[in-house]
């Protein structure tokens, strides 16, 4: 009979991360085990405040699945008895993950999908001053910098930074931060600096405006876009959607959603909360159906679990069975 584990773990943050919502020095990360006997299946999540999230609810949530889980529920039924979010997403990759170890097979071999392959993530600068975030992102050397604007001097901010950095391709997350009647000088901002993509310049529900505007950059929807309902909303305001396993409520619905956004002329971004490489693990099969990888949750880090994610750089490698998968 399967029985169903839930607990918290604080995962310390080097220094300080840093959005236009706040910051935070520590990663709070729910996990979900699924023992059989023999096997166990693991899944991360992070509860999102923003989201009207908490650690405490989404225990107890998970908590409350302990009967049916030993009843046998399984991930196609879990779809219907949660609604997106962290708790659904950390349940949902330990049961990917305990199918995989009973059945001998990787996860993307169930899933259907290509054997996942080193890739390029994105490493991001917190919102800070134009000089700190300039000398952050001397100092990462990294060739995907991802920056954290959606505060007053964001120009300021782009221009130091582009002057430190070259060579390095920008894609910049306002968090929401931005004003509709703001947002021509900031697209020309971008444009100036050379970025690629624009993550959630808007509040969620605020995207109208994006669809009589004049989009330099291409831009990606990340607050406005959860599970499959969300896409009808979003074509011909956003030219991506950031695919995050927290919103979604776990890899099935991440698959189908990816999937179905790139049907819809759509481009793919996965991206992650600041979680350890457990979390990281699931989201990395989602790799070959995007154009940018935003998966440096890890190394954000003051330390990772173990075993961890293999990081060379800015190259993540594909999740050991012992981890994930």
């Amino acid at each position: 009979m399967p029985q169903l584990l839930v607990r918290t773990e604080r995962f310390p943050i080097a220094g300080r991360f840093t959005i236009a919502r706040g910051s935070k020095t520590e990663a709070a990360v729910v996990v979900a085990e699924v023992r059989d006997g023999m096997h166990v299946g693991r899944g991360e999540c992070v509860p999102y405040p923003r989201y009207g999230e908490s650690v405490e609810a989404t225990v107890a949530t998970l908590e409350a699945l302990a009967d049916a889980v030993a009843a046998g529920l399984d991930r196609l039924a879990l779809q219907q008895r949660l609604p997106p979010g962290a708790a659904r997403n950390a349940l949902d990759c330990a049961l990917w993950d305990l199918e995989a170890k009973r059945s001998g097979r990787r996860v993307f071999e169930l899933a259907g999908l290509p054997e996942p392959q080193r890739v390029v993530t994105a490493y991001t600068i917190s919102l800070d001053t134009p000089e700190a975030m300039a000398e952050a992102a001397r100092a990462a050397a990294r060739p995907l910098l991802k920056l954290k604007l959606g505060a007053p001097g964001d120009a300021e901010r782009l221009a130091a930074i582009r002057a430190a950095v070259p060579t390095s391709e920008l894609i910049v997350d306002a968090n929401e931060g931005w004003r509709a009647e703001e947002l021509a000088l900031h697209f020309d901002a971008c444009a100036r600096s050379g970025v690629t993509l624009i993550e959630q310049p808007l509040p969620a529900g605020a995207d109208a405006a994006l669809a009589d505007l004049p989009r330099p950059v291409p831009v990606c929807a990340d607050e406005s876009v959860h599970g499959r309902d969300s896409l009808a909303g979003l074509v011909g305001r956003y030219d991506a959607i950031n695919v995050k396993l927290d919103k979604t409520g776990g890899l099935t619905e991440a698959l189908t959603l990816a999937r179905e956004a790139r049907a819809a002329g759509l481009d793919i971004m996965v991206g992650c909360m600041v979680a350890t490489s457990l979390a990281m693990a699931p989201a990395l099969l989602l790799a070959g159906l995007a154009r940018i990888v935003d998966l440096d949750g890890p190394l954000l880090l003051a330390r990772d679990r173990e075993p961890a994610l293999r990081y060379e750089g800015s190259l993540v490698f594909p999740p050991a069975p012992e981890l994930w998968g």
